[in-house]
């Protein structure tokens, strides 16, 4: 997909939105802000009486008045620039603490396709980075911005109280500064936005390296990673410095037009003292005012640095919240506030990639209650059609239908849930083995939890643990065995009490003796419910009410287990496979990927 064009309106128009959504604090800001700023010409202006009154004329009266008046403004500016800082850094804060959510709430509702193309570091990239450069918008980079503005005017009109002449030569040499800056911002704005993207790109790789480290290591391919990463990093590396060059050039650019100002008002003001038409003390304060206008100007070409770069985090951050979510679709299906569990599929076909269906008009019916085993050789299209049984896809042709209701305008929150999986690979957080069991239901009892426990058999290795329940599983479960990761996810989908259950390899990583003790459990979580199972072991399907053999994406033979050895058909030959009456040294046992054997 062509990347979108950056468009600065929008982005100026969705910086205007944040800063009405946070107008208390910003208006706060502005008014201590205000209050700073005005204290800001004392210190110039108290230069020429100092000089023409007290010095050169010795009304020495107006000395202390004049020290009290350039503290007074010194302590005002001091105490202000500190309650600006807290004010809107705060704010800031919590502006980008809110955005996150805000995206993470919206990413984890887009449809599971978008996760399937975009890696999980890149999205990790994209809720945290993207969000931290707002805070020059909400924070002290819009207020600084505002502020220097507002310093350079007052410093200008009174450079043009002191000297019209000498201030117009001035304008010209900021007008070229001015000039400069848009320029460089033009060229520096498409950096920062590549550089947000390089670094997704990097987060997601290395997030990629290290949850694979077995793999990584199994197969030596520490240096291939090391590689890949070195070019990432040194791609990022190349933006940074181009970055870097193009800032520094900016600064560069407004300190020599600072020392530009400096020969000018030195050549100029000098004549105007020694043609009389300018006091020293003129010529002092006249110093100070450009000193003030120009130190402005330098921090607005850093802010404005800053600001571009939040633009361009803002514009990477709009482009997924544009994209639908399944919410969106949601609002206009229909509610869904039970569910008995018929389920049907009409004559359903489906493509990952167009023009390569998976499969080809399947259609079966599964009474509420009942058990619907899948079995068939690898790519046959088991795993597709439970995907699209849990509504991570829809159907390119035909429909699914959910007590008589399609799924395609049932609300997607509503259906699953009532859904409860269990799968091959089963999913784990970094948590005690207490919150893994809950997940599914949130507030579960210490009973409810012990109790799918025991009949998942979690008990008999959680017991064995020092802190039991509160025993920490690791990242994905890493510190459990694959067996105990899948009877934990077993248990969670007892406690979930599901209406459909899905059972997926449930049990691939069980020796035949734990298998044999969780079957009677098995057994009892799929009684009263709708079940699809995938299973490589015959005991676990023995008893379905119905197997529906695939071939190619398409079902070649259905009917219970004896119906289907009588056919002596697919299904015959898959059992003989897994008994040994035919030899197959390679068998490999899963979902999409599984050995051709009765699951």
């Amino acid at each position: 997909m062509a990347k979108e064009k950056y468009d600065g309106k929008r982005a100026w128009r969705e910086a205007r939105v944040l800063a009405w959504r946070h107008r208390v604090s910003l208006s706060l800001g502005l008014a201590v802000m205000l209050i700073n700023v005005a204290m800001s010409p004392v210190l110039p202006a108290a230069a020429k009486f100092l000089i023409d009154n007290v010095l050169t004329r010795h009304q020495t009266k107006l000395l202390v008045p004049l020290v009290l008046a350039i503290g007074g403004a010194t302590l005002i500016r001091a105490v202000t620039a500190f309650g600006l800082s807290q004010i809107v850094s705060i704010a800031a804060q919590r502006a980008i603490t809110d955005l996150r959510k805000q995206v993470e709430r919206h990413v984890l509702r887009l449809p599971i396709s978008y996760f399937d193309s975009t890696k999980s570091g890149v999205l990790v990239s994209r809720i945290m980075n993207d969000a931290e450069g707002i805070r020059n918008i909400i924070g002290t980079g819009l207020i600084q911005l505002i502020s220097s503005i507002l310093t350079a005017l007052i410093a200008l009109v009174a450079l043009f109280y002191f000297n019209w002449q000498l201030t117009f030569v001035a304008i010209v040499v900021l007008a070229a500064f001015g000039g400069m800056m848009s320029y460089a911002f033009s060229k520096l704005r498409p950096l920062f936005r590549e550089r947000s993207i390089i670094t997704a790109d990097v987060t997601g790789r290395l997030t990629e390296s290290l949850g694979g480290i077995r793999t990584l290591k199994v197969y030596v391919a520490e240096r291939r990673e090391q590689s890949v990463f070195a070019k990432g990093v040194h791609r990022l590396f190349r933006n940074i410095a181009a970055t870097i060059t193009g800032t520094s050039a900016v600064s560069a650019g407004a300190t020599a037009s600072v020392g530009l100002l400096g020969v000018i008002v030195g050549l100029g003001g000098g004549r105007a003292v020694l043609a009389g038409t300018m006091t020293l003390g003129d010529l002092f304060s006249y110093v100070f005012f450009i000193g003030l206008m120009s130190l402005p100007l330098i921090q607005i070409a850093s802010i404005g640095t800053q600001v571009s770069e939040a633009f361009a985090g803002l514009d990477r951050i709009r482009e997924i919240m544009d994209m639908k979510t399944e919410d969106d679709h949601d609002r206009e299906n229909t509610p869904l506030a039970d569910v008995r569990g018929d389920v049907a599929f009409d004559r359903v076909s489906f493509a990952y990639v167009a023009g390569q269906p998976v499969l080809h008009e399947v259609s079966f019916s599964a009474p509420a209650g009942t058990t619907t085993a899948l079995v068939g050789s690898s790519g046959s299209g088991k795993s597709t059609t439970l995907s699209l049984l849990m509504a991570f896809a829809k159907p390119d042709s035909g429909r699914i239908v959910i007590d008589g209701q399609d799924l395609t305008s049932t609300r997607l929150r509503d259906y699953r849930s009532h859904l409860g999986v269990v799968m091959q690979d089963n999913f784990l957080f970094d948590g005690s083995v207490r919150e893994n069991i809950a997940f599914a239901k949130p507030g579960a009892t210490d009973a409810e939890v012990r109790m799918a426990a025991k009949i998942a058999h979690c008990d008999e290795f959680v017991d064995r643990f020092p802190n039991g329940y509160d025993t920490i599983v690791g990242e994905r479960g890493v510190k459990l065995s694959g067996g105990q990761r899948q009877r934990v996810a077993i248990a969670r989908a007892i406690i979930a009490d599901p209406r459909i259950l899905i059972l997926d390899e449930a049990t691939s990583s069980l020796d035949s003796e734990t298998e044999a003790l969780i079957r009677d459990g098995l057994t009892a979580l799929r009684s009263g419910r709708t079940t699809f199972v995938i299973a490589h072991r015959l005991s676990t399907i023995e008893s379905a009410d119905q197997i529906l053999v695939l071939e190619g994406g398409r079902i070649v033979e259905h009917g219970r287990h004896e119906e289907l050895l009588a056919l002596g058909g697919r299904y015959r030959q898959l059992y003989n496979r897994q008994y040994g009456l035919e030899t197959d040294l390679f068998a490999n046992p899963g979902e999409e990927d599984a050995t051709p054997v009765p699951a």
